[in-house]
């Protein structure tokens, strides 16, 4: 893992580092060059820590993006052809250059996004795995099954299916866009990835690394801009085979329209409002670590952030209490010190819309509780963890998706009481449970809806195991054979043993 270093040494790495990105604009990565926009248009990229700029970063539009997709289908002739081995000799490379700059990614990503540096640190190493995983079942990407019968034998193969668009989220964009680019790359298909305007220089880095691995031109290429521009061209473009989207539930059901006239496969990664549930009978100790942790780690801006909190009534107050507690311990500050647990949120309308929930929690009759040991500047992006206790699942807190350090606790009462709960939302990403009764476990875990659930544990990802949602959280899985599964076609060719028999028609002797 990147040792992220004492506060000072990331202040002067930083000092550095984030120079070049302002000294000139930041540019696309189209068939191979580096190159600005056609239009010339840029936008101003800020960091949430103080809002400096850091940057302007080229504004892609629907010429910049049929540029990359030409380029995606030209190199898609090739790189689809070359042998699993050799793409796998390839993104080795990547995830080896992608270790040796792992603290930079990590100091950059800070900067870029607010997340804590001892967050990120672990994120850019997770993006040097992912590209291990995916490089070592390159050889085997194609592979298929036998399927004989008397007659014929039946065999599979799997083919990569084309130019792939890949739109990356802000919040941890680094470790999110690998685990779309790895796959997509490992079964042969080329990439046109459309960076999250908020968050945009990691990506900028992996475009750097991929072609000093010897990434071939027009395989990985990177169009900044704005989702209504670049974005919807992207989704709409007809040498473009398949949209890979992590991100808004909202936004996923514009780009699935958008695909609709071109038949696009779609796989989403979409939001989540995720129960953790505690029964009685539960390590609590436990239960509060993994409670706190996935929900104020990463500034509370993930996708799978257990941000329903479902106690038992028995054991509510105390509970609570104990949340209470913890909280006003956490440390909110700059994210390059590694002592910072909650940095800032990434952008000022993000950051308004998680200010906007104390006063819709106490309309709606939840006690808001503050932590964070301190006030934070009104002015700045910060916000200090909070906790709506006392509150009903029909609440607006209880049902919206507010992706920020914000946890929602409200009361069961038996087991029924807990999953008829957990199900009452439009949203079946994650679920957390928290029991020591086996039967219980595996029961909950069968009627929860979501596609992914924990047991006496946070989230802890197992990189071949199938990663998505269902209800509005999302369309396919990510995770070892299962990304395979979206990147490429499955044929199935027939072949006769010998003299079976074929049907005549118009053959009356």
């Amino acid at each position: 893992m990147a040792a992220a270093g004492t506060y000072e040494q990331n202040l002067a790495t930083a000092a550095e580092l984030m120079p070049k990105f302002g000294a000139a604009p930041l540019l696309h990565l189209i068939g191979g060059k580096k190159v600005a926009s056609a239009s010339g248009a840029t936008f101003t990229n800020n960091s949430p820590i103080d809002g400096r700029v850091l940057g302007e970063v080229a504004s892609g539009a629907s010429e910049d993006i049929d540029a990359a997709a030409a380029a995606a289908k030209e190199a898609f002739a090739t790189w689809s052809v070359t042998p699993g081995a050799e793409r796998k000799r390839i993104l080795h490379r990547v995830a080896d250059l992608i270790e040796e700059r792992a603290l930079e990614i990590a100091i950059v990503e800070s900067i870029d996004t607010g997340q804590p540096i001892r967050f990120m640190a672990a994120a850019a190493v997770r993006g040097a795995a992912n590209f291990r995983f995916f490089a070592d079942l390159a050889p085997s990407a194609n592979d298929g099954v036998s399927l004989p019968t008397e007659d014929h034998i039946n065999y599979t193969m799997r083919q990569p299916i084309g130019p792939i668009g890949v739109i990356t989220p802000w919040n941890t964009p680094f470790m999110l866009s690998t685990w779309k680019i790895a796959p997509a790359l490992a079964s042969g298909c080329t990439v046109v990835q459309k960076p999250a305007e908020w968050s945009p220089l990691s990506a900028a880095l992996l475009a750097d690394i991929a072609l000093e691995a010897g990434l071939p031109p027009g395989v990985l290429n990177v169009v900044h801009g704005l989702g209504e521009t670049a974005g919807k061209t992207l989704t709409e473009h007809t040498d473009i085979a398949a949209i890979a989207f992590v991100g808004e539930s909202s936004t996923g059901t514009a780009i699935q329209i958008q695909g609709a006239p071109t038949l696009k496969r779609v796989h989403f990664e979409l939001g989540g409002k995720n129960p953790v549930i505690v029964f009685d009978d539960a390590d609590l100790e436990r239960a509060l670590d993994a409670v706190i942790f996935m929900i104020y780690s990463l500034n509370g801006e993930r996708c799978t952030s257990s941000s329903r909190l479902l106690v038992q009534r028995s054991i509510r107050d105390d509970f609570e209490a104990r949340i209470e507690q913890r909280i006003a311990a956490i440390t909110v500050g700059d994210p390059l010190d590694p002592a910072t647990e909650i940095g800032p949120i990434i952008h000022p309308r993000q950051c308004a819309k998680v200010r906007s929930y104390v006063d819709i929690a106490k309309q709606d009759g939840a006690k808001v509780v503050v932590g964070g040991g301190g006030d934070v500047d009104p002015d700045s992006q910060y916000v200090n963890p909070m906790m709506f206790a006392q509150a009903e699942n029909n609440m607006r807190v209880a049902q919206e998706e507010i992706f920020g350090p914000v946890l929602t606790v409200i009361p069961f009462d038996d087991e029924a009481d807990a999953v008829a709960k957990a199900n009452d939302i439009e949203y079946g990403l994650a679920g957390y449970l928290w029991t020591s009764d086996t039967g219980r476990a595996h029961r909950v875990a069968r009627d929860l809806e979501a596609g992914m659930i924990w047991v006496n544990s946070q989230n802890v990802r197992h990189l071949p195991a199938p990663f998505g949602g269902v209800k509005r959280s999302g369309i396919g899985r990510d995770g070892g054979d299962y990304s395979f599964g979206f990147y490429m076609e499955t044929k199935n060719i027939a072949v006769a043993y010998g003299d079976h028999i074929i049907p005549k028609l118009g053959n009356h002797d």
